[in-house]
């Protein structure tokens, strides 16, 4: 259940995933990165382990590799989804950042994005670093927008699209 902060009434709230929550978290990412596949023309056939198309059992591996899983959460209904793995002592990886399409551009997507900076910086990290299609250009510079740098680019012959990488330095 989301409620479990109604301090905050009916205002947005992030918390842990818990094994419960990983299907309807999973639900939040397919529908999410389903816009991303369609925008791009990935499916299945060209693209089979895009975000839009993961099974259930990669959250649980996730999250049995003790990744740090957040739920975004209005009323009941989780929303949005992001997940962080530590990488080295300082540097975690951002991965799956998603708001269903429907609530998007309402500050929801800075709001994990912000959770995100703050957790890492608690878990005594200094970096985030993050891969995204490099063609999503409207993607690409909402993270440059919030702070993050373009480190970089690099075409994978299974991919039918360029991978870029940005990273967040904290202070």
């Amino acid at each position: 259940m989301c409620k479990s902060n109604a301090v905050l009434g009916a205002d947005p709230i992030i918390r842990e995933v818990n094994k419960n929550d990983l299907n309807e978290c999973l639900e939040v990412i397919h529908k999410s990165f389903s816009t991303v596949a369609e925008q791009f023309g990935l499916t299945r056939e060209n693209c089979p382990k895009h975000t839009s198309f993961i099974p259930i059992y990669f959250l649980e591996t996730q999250m049995n590799w003790g990744w740090h899983m957040f739920a975004l959460c209005s009323g009941e209904r989780i929303v949005g989804y992001m997940s962080l793995s530590k990488e080295d002592d300082n540097t975690f990886e951002l991965h799956n950042l998603a708001v269903l399409p429907e609530l998007r551009h309402n500050g929801y997507g800075k709001m994990l994005l912000d959770y995100a900076k703050d957790k890492v910086k608690s878990l005594s990290g200094s970096k985030i670093k993050i891969g995204i299609i490099e063609e999503s250009t409207v993607l690409k510079n909402w993270y440059i927008a919030n702070g993050f740098v373009h480190t970089g680019t690099k075409k994978f012959d299974h991919l039918p699209f360029t991978s870029g990488y940005l990273e967040w330095i904290g202070g």
